[in-house]
C-alpha cells in the first residue's frame, strides 16, 4: 500500500500574541510544531504499512524551516519526505494550498492520501477535501477508527458525526482526514530524530508543478484576509473565596438571578434578529442557505441561524433568500423554512439522498450553483457542512471561508466573512474574489431568524440526475453516542462542563442533578472524554465543539486555552475550582473557590430555591 500524508507546521497556539499597535500576529520567538491531527494521520499510515506492507511519504508546503516537521515524521518511521518550497507558494489560501499539494501528489499513484481533519491554527478542515476533489478521488473526513480488509481491498472507517459514529466502506484510492481516536500520537526518540536529519528530503518548486505560477500562492487564492483583529474578552472576573462556601454560592446565584436566570432566559434567540424589510429580487444573485437535518429528520437549529444571517444580508442588499434542501422528503421542510425567512426553497428530493454522503450531495449542490448563479452560499460548520462545502468549492474553484462567527455586507457590496483563528483569540475579516462567495458558519454564533407562519415561499424542484447518485462509498451503519447530547450543546441555553477536578464518573450524579435543575446540557474537557467517561461528541475546545450558551458552568476545569476557546462566546461563565489561582478564574464572570463535591450540591439547592422564587 502506497500512502502519502500531508502535514502542516503550525505555531504553538498558546504562545501566539497579537500586537495591538501594528495589528499583526507576533510570530517571532513562537515555537513551531506539527499539527497534532496530522501526526495522528502519520501514525495511522505507519500502522497500516506495518500490518499490510507498503511505504509512507510525508509532504508539506512551506519555507525551508518546514523541513523540521518532515524530519519528525521521518523519525516516526516514514520512508520519504517532500517539501514544496518556493516564494510563489506564499500567501496561499486553502484552495491554492490544495491545488499545489494535489499537483505534487499526482506525480505518483498513491493508494491512500491522509491528513488531519483540520489544523489547530485555522480550524477549517478544507485542504483535505479540496485535494480529494482535485485528484478525483472519494473522501472520508473526521475519521476516528480505521481497518483495512485486504481480501476485499476495502477500507472500513468509523466517521465521527454530530451525534455519534458512521461506519463507512470505501475502495482505494481514497483520501482520509483523521481525527481523535484513530491512532496514538507517536513521539520519536532524540536518536531517531538525529538519524532522520540525515535523510534526503525532496524539494519541489512551483516550476516543477506548473508553467503557470499564477495558480499558486496569493495569485491563485480566491480569498484574502482584509485585516487581523484581536478578540477582546470583556469579562471582569469576580472570584469568591469564603470561609463558608455557601456564602460564595449564594452570591453567585444572586448575581445570576439579577442577570435574568429563570426569568429572561429560554426565549428565542431571534429577539434581536432582523425581520424582512427587503423586496426579493429574482433567484439569480440570491443568498443561499443549505439546510441540514438531524438523524430524526428535524432541521438543525443552525439552519435557522443561517436564515437569520441571510435575512440580515438581504436587508442590506435587497437580495432573495433561498433555502436549499437535499434529501428524501425535502418538500416537507418548505413551510418551516418559509416561516423562518426563505423567499424561495429549492429541493432535491430522492430516496438515495436520504442520508448525507459527499459525492451525491456535492454533485447536486455544485450543479445547482452553476445553473442558478447565487451571490453567496452559506452552510453550517458541522461535520457534514464542512465536508460538503470544501468539496463543492474545489469543484467550482470558489473561495471558501470556514467556521465563520459573523457575516456582513460592506460598502462595496461584498460579503465580509469573519473568521476566527489561533484558538479564537484572533478574528479576520475575509473577502472572496469569486462568485458565489461561500462560507460555513459555526453553530450557536448568530441569532435565529424570527418565525412568522404567515410567510410563504416559492418552491422549485432541482434536477437529480442519475450521475449525481453514483456513490463510491457505502454507509454500513450509524450509531448515536451519549444519547445525542453533543449535538444539543449548540442550542442549549445553559451548559455544565465537567473537568478532571470533579473526580471519576461515580462523582457525576451530582453534576447531572445540577444540569437537570437548570435544564442544561453536559459537556466535558478532552482529558475526561479521552478516558471514555463522557462521549467525545460532548467535548468542548480547540479539538472539540465551540458553543455559545447564555450560561456556562465549568466544574473542576483548569481553564487552559485548549478548552476555554470552546466557550469564548458564552454569555456568562461561572467556574468552581479548589485553587484560588486556577487559570480558569481569569476567563470567568464569577468564580467559587471550593471542592466540587461540596459546592455542586449546594449550588443545585440554591438554584432550585431561585427557580421556585421565579415561578412563584
Amino acid at each position: 500500500m502506497k500512502i502519502a500524508v500531508c502535514i502542516k507546521q503550525i505555531p504553538v497556539i498558546a504562545r501566539v500574541k497579537f500586537d495591538h499597535e501594528t495589528r499583526t500576529i507576533v510570530r517571532e520567538g513562537v515555537p513551531l510544531e506539527v499539527n497534532s491531527y496530522d501526526l495522528l494521520a502519520v501514525s495511522t499510515a505507519l500502522k497500516l504499512v506495518e500490518e499490510h506492507g507498503g511505504d509512507v511519504t510525508v509532504l508539506t508546503m512551506g519555507p525551508p524551516q518546514a523541513k523540521d516537521a518532515l524530519v519528525r515524521c521521518l523519525a516516526m518511521g516514514a520512508d520519504h519526505a517532500i517539501l514544496l518550497t518556493d516564494r510563489a507558494f506564499a500567501g496561499a489560501d486553502t484552495l491554492a494550498t490544495a491545488r499545489a499539494l494535489s499537483m505534487a501528489l499526482a506525480r505518483e499513484p498513491y493508494d491512500l492520501i491522509m491528513c488531519g481533519k483540520h489544523s489547530l491554527d485555522a480550524e477549517t478542515g478544507q485542504v483535505g477535501p479540496e485535494i480529494a476533489e482535485f485528484l478525483g478521488m472519494p473522501q472520508v473526513t473526521s475519521v476516528r477508527g480505521l481497518q483495512f480488509d485486504a481480501d476485499r481491498n476495502v477500507l472500513v472507517a468509523q466517521r465521527e458525526t454530530e451525534e455519534g459514529l458512521e461506519t463507512i466502506e470505501a475502495s482505494l484510492p481514497l483520501l482520509l482526514a483523521c481525527g481523535d481516536g484513530v491512532a496514538e500520537e507517536d513521539s520519536p526518540s532524540p536518536e531517531a530524530v538525529e538519524a532522520a536529519g540525515t535523510m534526503t528530503i525532496e524539494e519541489v518548486t512551483a516550476a516543477d508543478l506548473s508553467s503557470d505560477a499564477d495558480v499558486f500562492g496569493a495569485a491563485g487564492s480566491p480569498t484574502w484576509v482584509e485585516a487581523v483583529e484581536a478578540f477582546e474578552s470583556k469579562r471582569e472576573p469576580k472570584v469568591f473565596e469564603e470561609e463558608d462556601v455557601r456564602v460564595a454560592v449564594d452570591r453567585v446565584v444572586a448575581a445570576l438571578e439579577a442577570r435574568g436566570l429563570f426569568t429572561g432566559w429560554g426565549q428565542d434567540a431571534s429577539a434581536d434578529a432582523d425581520t424582512k424589510t427587503h423586496e426579493p429580487r429574482a433567484a439569480h444573485g440570491a443568498i443561499w442557505v443549505v439546510a441540514e437535518t438531524d438523524p430524526q429528520g428535524a432541521l438543525r437549529p443552525v439552519t435557522f441561524e443561517l436564515l437569520g444571517a441571510a435575512e440580515k444580508l438581504a436587508n442590506k442588499s435587497g437580495r432573495t433568500v433561498v433555502a436549499v434542501v437535499i434529501g428524501q422528503g425535502a418538500e416537507a421542510y418548505t413551510t418551516e423554512l418559509a416561516a423562518h425567512g426563505a423567499d424561495m426553497v429549492f429541493t432535491a428530493d430522492h430516496a438515495d439522498l436520504a442520508t448525507y454522503s459527499t459525492a451525491p450531495y456535492t454533485h447536486v449542490l455544485a450543479e445547482a450553483i452553476q445553473a442558478r448563479k447565487p451571490f453567496a452560499v452559506l452552510l453550517p460548520a458541522t461535520v457534514n457542512g464542512r465536508d460538503l462545502a470544501a468539496r463543492v468549492a474545489a469543484r467550482l474553484s470558489l473561495g471558501l471561508t470556514g467556521d465563520c462567527i459573523d457575516l456582513a455586507i460592506n460598502d462595496l457590496g461584498q460579503l465580509v466573512q469573519y473568521k476566527p483563528a489561533f484558538g479564537g483569540n484572533i478574528v479576520s475579516p475575509i473577502i472572496s474574489k469569486t462568485t458565489p462567495q461561500m462560507a460555513t458558519v459555526r453553530p450557536g454564533m448568530l441569532a435565529r431568524a424570527v418565525r412568522d407562519d404567515s410567510r410563504t415561499a416559492v418552491v422549485e424542484q432541482m434536477t437529480v440526475s442519475d450521475e449525481a447518485l453514483v456513490n463510491p462509498i457505502k454507509i454500513v451503519s450509524s450509531a448515536v453516542e451519549g444519547s445525542g447530547e453533543g449535538a444539543k450543546l449548540y442550542e442549549a441555553d445553559v451548559v455544565v462542563g465537567i473537568g478532571m477536578g470533579v473526580g471519576e464518573p461515580d462523582s457525576y450524579p451530582a453534576v447531572y442533578e445540577l444540569a437537570k435543575t437548570l435544564g442544561a446540557g453536559v459537556a466535558a474537557t478532552r482529558e475526561v472524554t479521552d478516558r471514555g467517561w463522557i462521549s467525545k461528541q460532548q467535548q468542548l475546545g480547540i479539538t472539540g465543539k465551540a458553543i455559545s450558551p447564555k450560561l456556562y458552568i465549568a466544574l473542576g476545569i483548569s481553564g487552559n486555552l485548549n478548552h476555554m476557546v470552546g466557550v469564548l462566546r458564552a454569555g456568562i461563565v461561572v467556574a468552581v475550582n479548589t485553587r484560588a489561582k486556577a487559570f480558569v478564574f481569569r476567563s470567568v464572570d464569577y468564580g467559587i473557590v471550593g471542592d466540587c463535591a461540596v459546592v455542586v450540591p449546594m449550588l443545585t439547592e440554591a438554584l432550585r430555591e431561585a427557580k421556585a422564587r421565579a415561578e412563584a
